[in-house]
């Protein structure tokens, strides 16, 4: 597999490899010591799914702040999204700043997304299933999010503010601005 630094060099792009043949293909989408020598050392405890039926579903900018983040290994199984990891480690160079990879099935590339980072995606196709690996437990305590369409971020969404669906929470999330310290 392939290790490939984004615009911000904490968020990696992997891309597995393929081997295929008459029957089809076969993939490694896990390799901890590939990931390890690539400086992504995370000890995943938890594998999560969703499943989002309508094109234009908006999912996130979900994190959770210390002492229980997460670092996301993100891959979809059916479908295809846009993938979006937004900075929000005040003392980073690039906070604020955001990361967008399309992902899809077809192509089975992977995201990481690190500590100190929200991730939010939005569905490309109808009938999308996501699986992601997280480095801690889900902790509801910890749990924060950022609200999608945030203006100074500036997500280029693929979709507008009426198309979009969301789910309340998502809506009602603050702006970073309003966020208070995280990371």
């Amino acid at each position: 597999m392939d290790v490939i630094e984004t615009e911000i060099p904490a968020v990696k792009r992997i891309r597995p490899k393929r081997h295929g043949d008459a029957r089809g293909w076969f993939s490694e989408t896990f390799r901890a010591d590939v990931l390890g020598e690539a400086g992504i050392a995370c000890a995943f405890v938890q594998d999560n799914q969703s499943f989002s039926a309508p094109k234009g579903t908006i999912r996130g900018l979900h994190f959770q702040i210390p002492p229980q983040p997460q670092a996301k290994l993100i891959r979809v199984l059916a479908g295809a999204i846009l993938d979006v990891a937004v900075d929000i480690r005040r003392d980073s160079p690039s906070f604020g700043r955001y990361v967008a990879v399309t992902l899809d099935a077809e192509g089975g590339e992977q995201l990481f997304i690190p500590h100190g980072f929200a991730h939010g995606f939005c569905t490309l196709t109808p009938d999308v299933m996501v699986a992601y690996k997280v480095d801690a437990y889900y902790s509801p305590a910890h749990d924060r999010a950022i609200v999608w369409n945030d203006p100074e971020i500036g997500i280029d969404w693929p979709v507008s503010d009426a198309e979009a669906i969301l789910s309340d929470k998502d809506r009602r999330a603050p702006r970073l601005a309003d966020l208070g310290p995280a990371f």
